[in-house]
């Protein structure tokens, strides 16, 4: 165990007030600010340590993750940080994943609710999906509900989501520093709120008589990479940008069925960084989600609610990371 005084450092450090302060609150001194207190319990919270025992949460609560597979890797990881999160928080994570038998969101959450969870964090699908009487359940239960990468447009619900227009800015200006100029783009189905905004990003930074036929919407599959990159490379696409990892590697199975090479005579940048890129054939240059940042700030988020404390219904957006790999290469003349 680390000693009194580390730990006291550590927990007013991070939560921005003096050890004196830290020491008042876990003695339970009265005369505490509310906001104070709540910072340094959530302090407590995060850093693995034992709150005071008045203000122990109790045990059991439920929260569920409902996430839309298990076959794409980052929804795995997005359920490992956040489990982690919640543990620390005293809380108990249910996975909750559809599956190809026939188990829905639906199913999920009227199982959810008869449980009487605490809370539920839906990550890239929309709660409101779910059908209209899991919805008017959750709404009348006034359930603590975060969405992450929201696939729908949700007013009024807390979300936290990676920053898309900033993934399609770094992914482009790499290729064009690379000598590229025309890049295509493959995204999700239409409607989907995260391949949306990469597309609007895209129209705003590529211009000319052709960027639509740069543009290839379809599902979120190798197949659908594979298909989805042939009408680019008929549009003349030396490099593709794709919305997900998963995109990226059709799209590169694709290139290669019509002969080309990856990245000698097209390049290609995925998003997501999820954990088998960088031993893929090429290793894969994608756009890496800050998978912990967002699950730690959903966990926070759904707490604060569950505590009846303020929580801002703006999206808080997170910046990705260009990961270079091999990939992408400079331009063919």
């Amino acid at each position: 165990m680390r000693p009194v005084a580390t730990r006291l450092s550590e927990v007013a450090k991070y939560a921005g007030y003096s050890e004196a302060t830290v020491s008042r609150v876990l003695r339970d001194v009265p005369g505490i600010g509310e906001d104070t207190r709540n910072a340094v319990l959530t302090a407590l919270d995060v850093l693995g340590y034992q709150r005071p025992t008045r203000h122990r949460r109790e045990l059991g609560s439920l929260v569920g993750m409902v996430l839309p597979d298990l076959h794409n890797p980052i929804f795995p990881a997005y359920a490992e940080a956040m489990a982690g999160a919640l543990v620390r928080r005293q809380l108990i994570p249910v996975l909750c994943t559809r599956t190809a038998d026939g188990v829905s969101e639906a199913h999920y959450i009227e199982m959810l609710l008869a449980r009487k969870v605490a809370g539920i964090i839906f990550v890239g699908a929309s709660y409101a999906d779910a059908g209209p009487e899991q919805t008017k359940a959750l709404r009348a239960r006034k359930l603590p509900i975060v969405l992450i990468n929201e696939a729908d447009v949700n007013l009024g619900v807390p979300r936290v989501a990676v920053d898309d227009a900033v993934a399609v800015d770094l992914a482009l200006t790499h290729l064009r520093e690379l000598g590229h100029r025309r890049i295509g783009l493959i995204v999700g189905p239409r409607g989907h709120v995260p391949s949306e905004r990469k597309l609007a990003e895209f129209r705003r930074l590529v211009d000319g008589p052709d960027r639509q036929r740069l543009v290839a919407h379809t599902m979120f599959s190798i197949a659908g990479g594979q298909t989805a990159i042939a009408p680019l490379l008929a549009a003349g696409a030396t490099a593709a940008v794709c919305a997900s990892d998963t995109l990226a590697l059709g799209a590169i199975r694709g290139a290669r069925k019509q002969g080309l090479r990856v990245p000698e005579q097209l390049s290609v940048v995925g998003f997501d960084d999820s954990v088998y890129m960088p031993m893929m054939d090429p290793p894969l240059t994608t756009v890496r989600q800050p998978i912990a940042a967002i699950g730690v700030a959903a966990v926070n988020s759904l707490v604060a609610q569950i505590e009846r404390r303020p929580v801002t219904l703006e999206e808080e957006l997170f910046e990705p990371e260009l990961i270079v790999r091999d990939s992408t290469a400079a331009c063919p003349a």
